[in-house]
């Protein structure tokens, strides 16, 4: 369709198009139209990254959670979830795993947990740095008042991740219950922003009661917050939430908007997520060849990767470390491109 291609070269060009021109771009396109977007999604990635792929390392250290979004397998009110909660040593031993694996990036994640204080926090982090002061650290433990940030950020974490899953008011409160608020979410990233953090947002493809003027409201969202990470990925439902008989996210979905984003922020870091891996055997590989530029295999102990379930049918909970960079790696290799051994940092275009 004409039209449809007019948008794409349009975004190419201008990285932005118009409220009216997002809704018709998602909802028109077709799958010759989606093939040529991925493309050139995939000519913009390489245009600033070459091939390189940046490789971050995933330690989920506590699946204790106080939330209850009504989407997540580690909700309150889950009780048939194993809980666990990982040491200070435990961790530091996934970070030398990781170290001698070429891991340059740790992301510390897990669930809104106030059995690790700021303090112990703060305690982590620095001990991370002493160790490893060639790394990033990224933090993804939740919604956190401006001086938890700030001194988390003190300590010398580098980024955060806190994907605000739908920009949308009436949309948010329909899948996470009335204490949380997409006010307090946005909130937190404008924060996050403003302290020195390099900051992650991003959303569900798919989350029940989603509508394409969801999605328009999330792109205009994420152009304004100008973020310098994107995470993106299908819905998965869990067995063991309110939405255990919801549909999925749909691949094609998912791939389409992981194109608009890097056409619409062509340096943003851009991960092909675990959840794309799960949905389709080949579903990282694909995520790479439309814009993607960032994985994150996990580095979590295999004694407890099973039990930090966001979502039913995760991949790789029973590989080690080292099966799990590797069998990437190949991947990686078949399809043009190469992991790269360092931070991987944002770098702003120009």
């Amino acid at each position: 369709m004409a039209k449809v291609i007019k948008l794409i070269e349009k975004l190419e060009a201008d990285h932005f198009l118009t409220k009216e021109e997002f809704h018709l771009l998602i909802k028109d396109i077709s799958d010759a139209d989606l093939l040529y977007l991925r493309e050139r999604a995939c000519i913009a990635s390489r245009k600033y990254f070459s091939n390189k792929i940046y490789i971050r390392g995933l330690i989920e250290f506590t699946n204790y959670c106080k939330n209850d979004c009504f989407y997540c397998g580690i909700r309150r009110s889950n009780h048939n979830v194993l809980r666990y909660r990982l040491s200070k040593e435990d961790i530091l031993q996934c970070a030398q795993t990781g170290y001698s694996l070429g891991f340059r990036t740790f992301v510390l994640q897990g669930g809104e947990d106030s059995y690790y204080t700021d303090d112990y926090i703060v305690d982590l982090i620095k001990s991370l740095k002493d160790q490893y002061p060639d790394c990033a650290i990224t933090l993804s433990i939740g919604e956190k008042s401006y001086d938890s940030y700030r001194r988390f950020f003190e300590a010398g974490a580098d980024r955060y991740l806190l994907r605000h899953e739908t920009a949308n008011e009436e949309h948010y409160q329909k899948i996470h219950p009335p204490q949380l608020s997409i006010q307090n979410r946005k909130q937190c990233l404008w924060n996050l922003k403003e302290i020195g953090y390099q900051v992650g947002a991003g959303i569900m493809i798919g989350s029940p009661y989603q509508t394409v003027e969801n999605l328009v409201e999330d792109l205009l969202f994420l152009k304004d917050l100008s973020p310098h990470m994107v995470g993106i990925g299908p819905f998965i439902p869990h067995h063991q939430t309110p939405f255990a008989k919801e549909a999925s996210g749909s691949l094609r979905q998912t791939l389409l908007l992981l194109s608009i984003i890097r056409l619409m922020l062509p340096g943003v870091l851009l991960p092909a997520t675990t959840a794309l891996g799960s949905i389709h055997p080949e579903g990282r590989e694909m995520g790479i060849l439309s814009g993607a530029n960032v994985v994150m295999p996990n580095l979590s102990p295999t004694s407890v990767r099973k039990k930090y379930e966001l979502y039913d049918n995760k991949i790789c909970t029973g590989d080690e470390a080292a099966e799990c960079r590797y069998c990437l790696e190949g991947r990686l290799n078949r399809i043009g491109y190469q992991l790269t051994v360092d931070r991987g940092d944002h770098k702003p275009i120009i």
